[in-house]
């Protein structure tokens, strides 16, 4: 019996002590399990953040600002129409209009061919392709009735006759921009019409250190095309509002015909076109200036035009 209760013992004892070596076998277990389940919930954790984060706002790369110069812009896809520049005229000195088409392109690129016509006010512009001698007496007559005009020269003009364009600077009056050689510029291509425009812009601020910033189309003749590139150039387009044929200096008509002419057309706002080469006009313009201050009428200039 006691024999029996002995082996019993040594049983149980065998027993214990093996399931005692298994469990101790990894001594390390715990600490796997431990690093396992953290490793668990670390990635729960970041699954559950991922899945509530906001995603970041797109970034917004803007598309780079087309150049303004001419040079570097493609002109093809504007029309390149011709039109020539005219007026319709009405009666008891009310502006005149202009044809439909070149309303709208001369609203859509800011030219001008009537200044304010809530007021009497009158813009006195010349062209000046070449001197034909009447200039000088010209502005004799504008210093005399203290009036400010606008001339508009060409390259041949600022380059035979820089003493005249510097009396025009010098004495307060606007040099504008009639293209180096007066040619019809919807005919040219996109390069030769900024040449056109540009190259006498360079040449009269080497010459004076005055900017030009007015542009009359050679023979009013123009394009929405041509119109784009010289109102990108930063030039501003000057029409008119009364003219007369006063331009061909062999069939001058003489000062009574000049002045019947433009007085006759004289209206609020009047953006008024003579040609310098003509000695009917310079006959007439004392008297046309003196006339119209005594009926009221003040001479502006284009840089007063919104």
């Amino acid at each position: 019996m006691f024999k029996n209760r002995l082996l019993i013992c040594f049983v149980l004892l065998t027993c214990l002590f093996v399931c005692g070596c298994k469990q101790n076998a990894d001594p390390n277990a715990n600490l796997k399990n431990d690093i396992q389940n953290n490793k668990n919930e670390s990635t729960n954790i970041t699954l559950n953040d991922n899945s509530e984060k906001k995603p970041d706002p797109p970034v917004t790369i803007e598309d780079p600002k087309p150049s303004q110069e001419p040079a570097d812009k493609n002109y093809g896809d504007y029309d390149n129409t011709k039109y020539s520049w005219y007026i319709i005229r009405r009666n008891d000195h009310q502006p005149p209009g202009t044809g439909s088409k070149l309303a709208e392109l001369s609203t859509k690129y800011r030219a001008v061919f009537l200044g304010d016509t809530s007021r009497k006010v009158v813009y006195l512009t010349f062209d000046e392709g070449y001197e034909y001698g009447f200039t000088p007496k010209i502005l004799d007559i504008l210093k005399e009735n203290n009036v400010k005009a606008a001339f508009f020269i060409t390259m041949p003009y600022l380059n035979k006759h820089l003493d005249l364009v510097e009396r025009m600077v010098n004495e307060g009056h606007i040099v504008g921009n009639h293209s180096v050689s007066h040619p019809s510029l919807p005919e040219l291509s996109d390069e030769k019409v900024i040449n056109e425009i540009e190259e006498l812009s360079v040449a009269f601020r080497s010459k004076t250190g005055q900017n030009m910033k007015y542009f009359r189309p050679p023979m009013g003749e123009f394009s929405e095309r041509t119109l784009a590139i010289s109102n990108d150039l930063g030039y501003r387009n000057i029409f008119w509002s009364s003219a007369y044929d006063d331009w061909d200096v062999n069939k001058q008509k003489g000062a009574d015909y000049a002045y019947k002419m433009t007085m006759d057309n004289i209206h609020n706002g009047n953006v008024l076109l003579l040609h310098a080469v003509s000695k009917s006009n310079t006959e007439a313009l004392d008297r046309i200036i003196r006339d119209l201050k005594s009926q009221g009428y003040s001479f502006g200039t284009l840089d007063e035009i919104n």
